[in-house]
């Protein structure tokens, strides 16, 4: 299996993750492809370690949520060390990968400007070769379709769209998100969808580091030569927001992997978010003014007329820096027996958009989040994302029912 390379010789290379998802999905495709999903870079890992992580202010110190204390301790990490770079240290023994023990505390000041810039698309890819002996649906290969930019400003034109960034071992990394709607808080939704392989490292690792969204990340549609010396506030018009949750199914957990397709028909997770700086007591939803119901139920493939993906693709001939969308009739993929089917649509976006959302009319005929980027070839031409049902509304109920009233 061939994996994605980073496109900066500058970068050292990472290996790239595909957005596999927790329920073991498996074996692999015909001809190379590459999880388009997190797009791991390798930025500088020393970068931010002399900032603060906080989660609140109080006369100017440092202030933690208890039960953010009470599990640190419980895992034997002092807040302390792991604000000044203990975070760093990926050993087996330290790095915690149970469903419950997601650790995220806001270091703030992380996400610089630079660092988000710099973070780099995966390597990851699946031997397409095995296809022929699955038992599953697979259709024809779709005809590629060659992405569209999304027009300036992005939060005109697809408000609910975004970036995920978070630390791994093998350096900085990046995938696409989407803004949806949460049942127990109407309107005031601090929710986002993205890829199960953007916040796991599945079956070998465990819950990635300093996870956060930028939504609008780089509103104005500005180069990457441009944003070299773009602010905060145009990289990141409307603030960073620092994952206090984490959900992905138990399958990826125990399944998930970076190369073989092990778990893409359950690549999916949610995040709940919180603002690293005041947002005027505004939700995520109300600051960007809009939210997607996801769909659980969409119409069987043969029933959907298209699907919308949209995410900010990394590797060549993309840069990562700019918003993109592809729009097709779906087909079937089926990479095991015994996982449900995917779907598959021709798409020339690459690694980097993993994890970003699918739009399509849903069983109720309105518009709704439907799938997420999870993976596609190593050449690019197609792009395959899990049908959500009831283990991926599992996981969505409970990031919701968990922060229900507050």
């Amino acid at each position: 299996m061939r994996s994605i390379r980073p496109s900066s010789t500058a970068r050292r290379e990472g290996r790239a993750r595909r957005g596999t998802s927790p329920v073991l999905a498996a074996v692999a495709l015909a001809s190379a492809l590459a999880l388009t999903a997190t797009a791991c870079g390798s930025g500088d890992a020393d970068a931010g370690s002399d900032t603060s992580a906080t989660a609140a202010a109080d006369d100017g110190k440092l202030k933690i949520p208890d039960d953010i204390k009470d599990r640190l301790k419980e895992h034997g990490i002092d807040l302390d060390k792991w604000r000044d770079g203990a975070w760093k240290d990926w050993s087996k023994d330290d790095w915690l990968r149970e469903a419950n023990e997601f650790i995220n505390p806001i270091i703030e000041d992380l996400w610089d400007p630079d660092r988000m810039r710099d973070a780099e698309e995966p390597e990851q890819e699946v031997d397409e070769s095995d296809i022929s002996g699955d038992q599953g649906v697979t259709d024809p290969t779709p005809e590629p379709v060659q992405a569209q930019a999304v027009p300036p400003s992005y939060h005109a034109n697809a408000p609910t769209a975004g970036k995920v960034f978070f630390d791994s071992p093998e350096g900085t990394m990046v995938c696409s998100a989407t803004v949806v709607q949460d049942p127990a808080n109407p309107g005031k939704s601090n929710m986002v969808w993205t890829a199960g392989h953007c916040v796991h490292a599945g079956k070998k690792g465990g819950w990635y580091r300093n996870i956060a969204f930028v939504p609008s990340y780089n509103d104005g549609g500005k180069s990457a030569k441009e944003l070299e010396s773009a602010t905060q506030e145009e990289i990141a018009p409307y603030g960073i927001w620092w994952g206090d949750w984490a959900q992905t199914s138990d399958q990826w957990i125990e399944q998930g992997g970076s190369t073989g397709g092990d778990g893409a028909a359950y690549d999916f997770a949610v995040i709940h978010v919180t603002p690293e700086k005041g947002s005027g007591g505004k939700s995520l939803e109300e600051t960007v003014g809009s939210a997607l119901p996801v769909d659980f139920k969409a119409p069987a493939v043969p029933q959907m007329k298209e699907m919308t993906a949209i995410g900010y693709p990394a590797a060549p001939p993309y840069d990562g820096q700019t918003l993109y969308r592809c729009q097709d009739r779906p087909g079937r993929l089926s990479l095991a027996a015994s996982d449900p089917t995917m779907y598959r649509i021709g798409c020339s976006m690459t690694a980097g958009s993993s994890g970003g959302g699918w739009v399509a009319t849903g069983s109720d005929g309105k518009q709704a989040l439907v799938s997420n980027t999870s993976i596609g070839p190593v050449t690019s031409g197609w792009l395959a994302g899990p049908r959500l049902g009831e283990e991926a509304k599992g996981v969505y109920d409970a990031v919701s029912e968990k922060f229900a009233g507050q």
